[in-house]
């Protein structure tokens, strides 16, 4: 997992997590929902829910999206 590397104390920069960013990072990794949702310890159904808009993610889903994002050097423009 990305997070396994990281120094003591990292804080990757909060980052709103809407459905194109979700969606943009996971084409970004070239992960398709069921991998996404396995690095991050969720449900296939749960990737697929932020995608839609249904729900966001939010707590340790949101900051390990952030630095999933950091470390794989994903730059997101709305």
């Amino acid at each position: 997992m990305y997070n396994s590397d990281m120094p003591k104390g990292y804080h990757a920069e909060p980052t709103r997590w809407d459905k194109e960013r979700i969606l943009a990072l996971r084409q970004h990794l070239g992960f398709t929902q069921q991998e996404l949702a396995e690095e991050l310890g969720t449900r296939q159904q749960t990737i697929s829910e932020w995608e839609t808009g249904m729900y966001r993610p939010r707590g340790a889903s949101a900051k390990l999206l952030s630095i999933i994002a950091e470390k794989s050097d994903f730059k997101y423009s709305a």
